[in-house]
């Protein structure tokens, strides 16, 4: 088992949501954090909220999309620290929207999902959670740092009408622990750095959590617990994933007991 404290994680997304709760619960357990993240005013706040909990902190401002951010995010982390042992890629957005959509009256179509908001998904949710992994592995390799590279799928990866962009992405993270560990097999460093992915159903995140509440009681009827899945209960399931050396090339659901119906 490995052991949280003194390591050092490298989280985007990190001012908020899920990769805020996964910094929390990282500094809490004597780890040290590296957080980037594109709105350098939250992150700051972040840093600052962290600190006053005894958490030691380094920011990056970030944009994931770029390669030249990203690889100074990683070498932020062996600069300050001296290692990276968790890689929590969590940055992502959320632009939902159907591929086609029909006037009601005629059938015919009104409207479809242009270019610019499917790319847009695609390279935040996608590109720049591969550019994240490249960086940071290339850090840990070279820097014979053991640890766990996690990246966040969704229930959204089984089909969610609306979310093709999104869907797309996250189906994407589904695989993303079977193509970097058999590669790390075959060079003899799956030992050394293991991939997994967390698949979230509904988590009560500020933005969910300030949604309508007819709209939110209806999402909460499909969900078994009854409630949304706590961001602290994600970064807890992270957290075991980094400390159990046996889990490793697989993607590990935490939704309650979601099960998404027949018409997405």
């Amino acid at each position: 088992m490995l052991a949280i404290r003194d390591k050092v994680a490298v989280i985007t997304g990190g001012a908020g949501g899920i990769g805020k709760a996964l910094a929390e619960y990282w500094v809490k357990n004597g780890g040290k954090v590296v957080l980037g993240d594109i709105e350098p005013d939250v992150l700051e706040k972040t840093a600052r909220e962290l600190a006053d909990v005894g958490g030691r902190v380094k920011v990056v401002v970030c944009n994931t999309v770029a390669e030249d951010d990203c690889a100074r995010l990683a070498k932020t982390a062996i600069t300050e620290y001296g290692g990276i042992h968790l890689v929590a890629p969590f940055a992502g957005i959320i632009r939902d929207g159907l591929m086609v959509s029909t006037d009601r009256d005629t059938g015919r179509v009104k409207g479809k999902m242009s270019v610019g908001i499917f790319k847009k998904v695609i390279d935040i949710n996608l590109t720049g959670v591969f550019l994240t992994i490249r960086e940071c592995a290339e850090q840990m390799i070279n820097h014979d740092c053991k640890g766990l590279i996690c990246v966040i799928s969704s229930t959204g990866s089984l089909g969610t009408a609306g979310q093709l962009n999104y869907a797309s992405a996250k189906a994407a993270m589904s695989v993303f622990p079977k193509v970097i560990t058999a590669e790390f097999f075959r060079r003899g460093l799956a030992d050394q750095i293991r991939c997994v992915a967390v698949a979230p159903g509904y988590v009560g995140t500020p933005m969910v959590k300030e949604m309508n509440q007819k709209a939110l009681d209806k999402i909460l009827g499909d969900v078994p617990i009854g409630r949304l899945v706590e961001p602290s209960e994600v970064a807890s399931l992270v957290g075991e994933l980094y400390r159990n050396e046996a889990l490793a090339g697989d993607v590990y659901f935490i939704h309650g007991g979601l099960r998404l119906g027949s018409r997405g």
